[in-house]
């Protein structure tokens, strides 16, 4: 994160820098990859006050809090605790959304998701190569032989027809045959 620290009335010293920097830092926790924004930061005194204002805008979410106090250390712990509320309170909210099972989001984040491991696996590798001899038989003695060996799908010979068949299994428990199409 790229710091921008301003002082109104206050000299920002490198020991306020280096608390201010040390302290917005502990954030960085809540994210997989720290964030590369800019964090911009006002430290202001007014008749014995102390007040600092800290923003930190990042895609999908604009980080901001600010905080008065007498002593400036106490501001900064302050604003950081009231940062890390909002980050937390996001990201629950994120969260909330994408486990939502059957709306968009969650359905996009999914294909989004399968569409990234697809694409970071280039290289197409066969792990395992199966031989069999095609029996000729009809679609009901295939669905027998798949559920016999406890398969999702089974590849046969279709006895009237003479092509290659395939019967599966769908996700609500009933079957499927493919044919091909002439």
């Amino acid at each position: 994160m790229n710091y921008t620290i301003r002082g109104e009335n206050i000299e920002v010293t490198a020991a306020i820098r280096d608390y201010v920097e040390k302290k917005i830092n502990k954030l960085e926790r809540y994210f997989d990859t720290p964030p590369t924004s800019d964090v911009h930061v006002n430290l202001s005194v007014y008749n014995d006050a102390q007040t600092i204002e800290v923003t930190i805008p990042m895609t999908n979410l604009l980080l901001r809090a600010e905080e008065e106090h007498a002593d400036l250390y106490a501001a900064i712990d302050l604003v950081v605790d009231k940062l890390e509320r909002q980050i937390r309170k996001h990201k629950t909210k994120v969260n909330r959304k994408f486990r939502q099972e059957g709306s968009p989001r969650y359905i996009f984040a999914e294909l989004e998701k399968e569409k990234r491991e697809q694409e970071e696996s280039d290289d197409i590798e066969i792990v395992r190569t199966k031989r069999f001899n095609l029996k000729p038989m009809d679609s009901e003695e295939a669905i027998l032989q798949m559920d016999m060996l406890g398969h999702n799908f089974f590849v046969f010979t279709n006895a009237e027809s003479g092509d290659t068949n395939v019967v599966y299994r769908r996700k609500d428990g009933r079957y499927g045959l493919i044919e091909p199409h002439r």
